[in-house]
Parts: structure tokens; C-alpha cells; sequence
């Protein structure tokens, strides 16, 4: 059952958002990263979501205390429904132009990558949870991106009460989620993970074939 819900979109600290919250949580956090190892299940499942046809969130995180990232955090809504007691954490950056930079220079051009852009279930659940955060917005069309993205983030916050919704931008360190949780706050300093150079470096470790670097988000 998941105690913690991200909404955040990828690039918004949620490798180290994972990091943190397994350390808290003592149990596995979904991300990206975990669905290169389970495709075959989160994929369709995620591409089925997308569509508002599919249900079995249980079944889907079995195993998990948290999820962040995407593909998970598009459905926040849904989520927060079936796990009221979770809270929802909305990792952020400062503005949109910081993560337009951080998405552009890491993730799309991973998209852009792929050599088969029509092929696989990992790319085509991606193409569907975009179109369902972005309401389909082109992504070379940036102005029509950063007003799904405005609307995205208002859309969380009238969707969450604000009993259950932290917003959590960059640095914020453990404490907000501390709080949230009723947990004390480590001894040990709060991770920095996957900053640009290091997404970069591991998507270039993968293409090269070092299976034990995955790709993240």
C-alpha cells in the first residue's frame, strides 16, 4: 500500500526524492527507473492508465510504500483516491525554464534517441502519459508545453487538499517529509542524485552496453 504519492514530473529531484523516501520508508519506491526492469508489466498498464482503462493500482505496486516520478506521478489523482491515507508530495523546481533545460538536455533527448520511433511498449506508454499531463501538446511547441505545465501544477493543488499535498521544491531536505510522515529525521545528510551529467553519463553507459547502469529520470 502506498504512503507517499509523488505528482512531481521528471526532473524535479525524483531519483533523490526515491532515495530519500526508501530510506525512510524502509520499503521500495516506484520510479522510471524501476519500470526498465518490469516493462512488460508497468508499460501496458501505464499506457491502459493513460486511457482510463485500467484499475488494479494494488496488484501494480505490490511491494511498493511509495511512488514517484513518471509514470507513476500522471495519475496522482487516481492514486491519491485509492491510497487516502497517503500523502502527495509535488517535487518541483524554481520555474518552468529550469526544468524546460533539465527535461530538454535528459529525457526528451532520450526520446529523440531511440532508433525505433514507432516500435515498444516503453516508448508508446511514454507518448500517452505525456499526452495525458500535457494535454497533448507538442513538445517542439515550448509555449503550448509551459501552459500545460502551469495548468498541471494548478490542477494538483486544486485536486489535493492541502492537508495531504507538499510542495516540494530542490533543497528542501528532510524535513517537510519527516513532518508529513511523523517519522524523526535521519542522521544521515539528505541525497543528491542524477543531476544532469550524471543522467547523461548513464544513458551513455546503457547505449554502450553496461547492463548494471539504468537508465533514470
Amino acid at each position: 500500500m502506498l504512503r507517499v504519492i509523488g505528482a512531481g514530473l521528471p526532473r524535479t529531484g525524483t531519483m533523490t526524492l526515491k532515495n530519500a523516501l526508501e530510506t525512510l520508508l524502509g520499503a521500495p519506491c516506484h520510479h522510471m527507473a524501476e519500470v526498465f526492469g518490469r516493462v512488460d508489466i508497468d508499460a501496458p498498464a501505464f499506457s491502459a492508465a493513460a486511457k482510463g482503462e485500467f484499475s488494479d493500482w494494488d496488484g501494480l505496486f505490490e511491494g511498493y510504500a511509495a511512488a514517484v516520478d513518471w509514470p507513476a506521478s500522471a495519475f496522482y489523482a487516481e492514486l491519491a483516491e485509492q491510497y487516502p491515507d497517503a500523502i502527495v508530495v509535488l517535487s518541483k523546481r524554481e520555474s518552468f525554464e529550469s526544468w524546460w533545460t533539465s527535461a530538454t538536455n535528459t529525457v526528451f533527448r532520450r526520446f529523440n534517441e531511440i532508433d525505433d520511433p514507432s516500435g515498444g511498449p516503453w516508448l508508446a506508454m511514454v507518448e500517452d502519459v505525456w499526452d495525458y499531463t500535457f494535454d497533448g501538446a507538442a513538445r517542439e511547441d515550448v509555449a503550448a508545453v509551459e501552459a500545460a505545465y502551469h495548468r498541471y501544477h494548478e490542477k494538483v493543488r486544486d485536486t489535493i487538499p492541502a492537508s495531504r499535498l507538499i510542495e516540494f521544491e530542490t533543497g528542501a531536505g528532510w524535513k517537510p517529509l519527516c513532518e508529513a510522515l511523523d517519522l524523526p529525521v535521519p542522521d544521515a545528510p539528505f541525497p543528491h542524485l542524477n543531476s544532469t551529467a550524471d543522467f547523461n553519463a548513464r544513458i551513455a553507459a546503457t547505449m554502450q552496453g553496461d547492463e548494471a547502469a539504468a537508465p533514470a529520470e
